[in-house]
């Protein structure tokens, strides 16, 4: 919990505090003609106080009900049926009631009402009148995921790094312990610039994923020609099919435009046509389709190769995951092909899905919002509508 948000929450508490003591205390007397109803004008100005805490806010009455719950609150289903949906809450709001020192913890609950899923939540339990308790409640879910994925990234680059760098480290002593015989050294020094290309791919791959991560390619974004998009894509991708002796096929519609960065579209559609073509035995076809449908752009990569498992198929996205391993090892793969191509799709307001069969192939589709140019009217033609008009 950062300071600013400590103070803020003490001052607002101090304010409501004050507050709600005159909405909910009452006289030890009352003239038969006084409600004892609290003041409109004071219950607007605690709403007022409340939205703007930070985060989720109730107010708990002595009987545990809430009688003042937040949107965001709501919206974490922290309160159910009129009451606290988790029980730890409740406690905390009677440890306060019962001794008035306020509270703070953290933890992560089940996720009401029916708990299939987990929340962080960073909660302030304090004391506002004589028998009522403000609960402040800021969701972490997002940061701690974020801190997560964060923390397997670095994990993952260390051992990714690791293993290219200790194989050239041990490929030179290698070579010099070789020197006298030519034919190991031309052998190990084959072996060293693989791995050093393979090196070379992971941090280009790296310097990609955390050049889409860290911009907004849409403020210079241009309108973008598909075919201009597949043709430099396939190029890219030409030497490996041939190697591989792999076809590649281009079909659909022509004409199509998005908009957005060339670059990066042209980096996510080679990633999608490398994977097919890495995956894909010898004498196979890996085909690039292009169409609009429901005024969306598809650009569909076809290959016939291993396939992927069902349950596996959520997972080809993330970060360094790869659904055959030591196949990955032979390709020279470096498991951020399909994470860059997610967050160019997703960069550019679009979205990519995958189909498989195992043991059939594979499709994986690009899908994006099309370019749809606007008409501008000349300045001269508004100009005589305009006196026209007049």
């Amino acid at each position: 919990m950062t300071v600013w948000w400590v103070l803020v929450a003490l001052v607002l508490a101090l304010g409501i505090g004050l507050l709600v003591g005159r909405l909910w205390r009452q006289p030890k007397a009352l003239p038969a003609d006084v409600s004892a109803e609290p003041d409109p004008a004071h219950l607007a100005e605690l709403e007022r106080i409340l939205a703007a805490l930070p985060g989720a806010s109730i107010v708990v009455d002595a009987s545990g009900t809430p009688v003042r719950v937040s949107k965001q609150a709501l919206a974490l289903t922290l309160v159910q049926n009129g009451r606290i949906a988790i029980p730890d809450v409740s406690a905390m709001v009677a440890d306060v009631r019962r001794d008035g020192i306020i509270r703070e913890h953290e933890m992560t609950v089940l996720r009401p009402p029916l708990g299939k899923g987990l929340i962080t939540l960073r909660l302030r339990v304090a004391p506002l009148g004589p028998d009522t308790v403000l609960v402040l409640a800021e969701d972490l879910t997002e940061a701690s995921r974020v801190d997560a994925v964060r923390r397997d990234f670095v994990a993952n680059v260390s051992h990714e790094l690791k293993t290219p760098i200790g194989a050239l480290s041990l490929l030179a002593e290698a070579v010099l312990s070789s020197a006298e015989e030519p034919e190991a050294v031309r052998h190990f020094a084959g072996r060293m610039e693989a791995e050093a290309g393979r090196l070379s791919a992971l941090v280009g791959d790296l310097i990609d994923l955390s050049r889409l991560q860290g911009e907004d390619p849409l403020k210079d974004a241009e309108p973008v020609s598909l075919d201009a998009v597949i043709a430099e894509a396939v190029d890219a991708a030409r030497l490996l099919a041939q190697t591989a002796q792999i076809e590649v096929v281009v079909g659909g519609t022509t004409g199509l435009q998005v908009l957005g960065v060339e670059a990066h579209l042209v980096t996510a559609l080679r990633n999608l046509l490398t994977n097919a073509i890495s995956y894909s035995p010898r004498g196979t076809r890996v085909a690039v389709a292009s169409r609009l449908a429901n005024n969306v752009v598809e650009i569909s990569v076809t290959d016939q190769g291993m396939g992927i498992p069902e349950n596996e198929l959520h997972r080809v996205f993330e970060r360094f995951y790869r659904v055959d391993q030591a196949r990955s090892r032979v390709t020279g793969g470096t498991g951020l092909g399909l994470s860059i191509v997610k967050h160019v799709a997703e960069n550019h307001g679009g979205e990519v899905g995958v189909w498989s069969v195992l043991g059939e192939g594979s499709t994986f589709t690009l899908r994006l919002p099309p370019y749809t140019p606007v008409e501008e009217i000349p300045l001269s033609s508004a100009v005589v509508e305009e006196e026209s008009s007049a």
